[in-house]
């Protein structure tokens, strides 16, 4: 998607209306003393080679391809060349327009897509909840709230012990009797969530699962997940409403075309990125790219070289050869 083809709902997200550089009372994520590194990814990168319709330039096998009938391939670079390193007692939070990389990213992760290069080392498997997280809808809330613990590794017992918390958690009252399909989105996002967080893991990737919830959800699904983070958790969440990432996180990532584009407190990523996607959606695009490039800047003043792709030996004689010089 082109900065020129956003709208303010793509950028903004229907809660952040108001002007981002606003001051005024701002509400950050719970901070826990932060631990070991859980997650290390190592110069990620998924790109993939799809069929466009875009017309080719005037080369000859355009022209043929353009005779046949046939679509040009290109690639797209849904992650690019991504790394950082995350602690235990951290809340990630991964902003960035639609189609910026960040459901990708946390599915790599997850290990549900294969990168094209680069790593994810953890220290655990992660446990990843999605928007379509794989709950039975003809089946009822507390048939689910079973199948789902038992699905995490519970026994029986353990299961019959936590489905109060469960319950507590979600608080959709009578309705966990009724089919799921029955739910509305806000009903079922907090069910995932209840059902994931009672599990207790260690790596914990939320995508956008947590953005359907009204204010009293979003409150108590911040304190669970602080009380994992100080269990020696960690958890990432995905969002393309900043406020979000900002009032529930404390690290966050911005992420561009697949880019990393900012790494730091979550209250200031957020805050960064909500005031390039407000200048986006006023038509301020010459304003949108600068704040980019800035981010940008910040961000590479403040990453530490990279060792070259080159094997040690190569790099090390060049090395020399430059020093000779």
């Amino acid at each position: 998607m082109s900065e020129q083809a956003l709208t303010g709902a793509d950028v903004l997200g229907d809660e952040e209306t108001t002007d981002p550089t606003d001051e005024s009372a701002p509400k950050k994520g719970i901070e826990v003393p932060l631990g070991r590194p859980s997650v290390v990814v190592s110069r990620l990168s998924v790109h993939y080679r799809v069929p466009s319709s875009e017309r080719g330039g005037p080369d000859r096998s355009s022209k043929v391809l353009r005779r046949l009938g046939l679509a040009r391939n290109v690639t797209v670079r849904a992650v690019d060349d991504v790394s950082f390193v995350a602690r235990s007692g951290e809340s990630v939070g991964v902003v960035g327009h639609n189609g910026s990389g960040k459901s990708t990213l946390l599915r790599v992760m997850a290990g549900l897509e294969t990168p094209t290069r680069g790593s994810v080392l953890a220290t655990e498997t992660p446990s990843f909840l999605g928007v379509n997280a794989a709950l039975l809808p003809e089946l009822s809330g507390m048939e689910n709230i079973r199948l789902g613990l038992l699905a995490m590794g519970k026994t029986p017992a353990e299961v019959k012990e936590t489905i109060p918390e469960v319950l507590d958690l979600a608080a959709i009252g009578r309705s966990i009797h009724l089919p799921m399909k029955t739910y509305s989105s806000g009903m079922g996002a907090r069910l995932r969530f209840s059902i994931a967080a009672a599990a207790r893991p260690h790596i914990l990737l939320i995508d956008e699962a947590l953005a359907t919830g009204d204010a009293a959800s979003k409150e108590r699904g911040e304190k669970k997940m602080a009380e994992i983070r100080a269990d020696a958790g960690t958890i990432f969440l995905v969002s393309h409403a900043a406020q979000t990432i900002e009032e529930m996180c404390t690290r966050a990532i911005w992420l561009h075309e697949g880019q990393m584009v900012a790494d730091g407190p979550a209250y200031e990523t957020a805050r960064a990125y909500r005031w390039w996607a407000w200048n986006i959606a006023k038509g301020e695009t010459d304003k949108a790219a600068g704040l980019l490039e800035d981010a940008r800047a910040r961000l590479s003043e403040t990453t530490p070289p990279r060792e070259s792709d080159e094997p040690k030996g190569r790099a090390a004689r060049r090395r020399a050869r430059q020093g000779q010089n």
